[in-house]
């Protein structure tokens, strides 16, 4: 039996989400797309993020997003696939932020 190794949440959850301790919301857009439009939280362009794990180690819950929910469902998998994210909760914005700019 496969279990869904991260959550996706909706735009609602999201913001219910970001107020708990011990957890960071990371856009993983381009900076030119987090400058035009975000909804806040760490701007980490999914090229970099490995590279800049170490800004999410002390996080306990890690909220991911993207436009459309593509990109961010690849970073979402790619930090469970690293031994210091295992035991972490990782969600991912179903949707994107497209839903938002309703």
């Amino acid at each position: 039996m496969t279990t869904q190794p991260y959550i996706d949440i909706s735009l609602p959850e999201l913001e219910t989400n970001r107020k708990q301790p011990g957890t960071v919301v990371v856009d993983v857009r381009d900076e030119w797309e987090f400058e035009e439009f975000n909804l806040g939280g760490l701007n980490i362009p999914l090229p970099d993020i490995r590279a800049r794990k170490a800004e999410l180690l002390p996080y306990e819950s890690i909220v991911v997003m993207c436009t459309n929910g593509v990109r961010s469902r690849v970073a979402a998998k790619d930090l469970l696939r690293q031994p210091e994210f295992q035991n972490k909760m990782i969600y991912h914005l179903h949707g994107g932020i497209i839903e938002a700019e309703d």
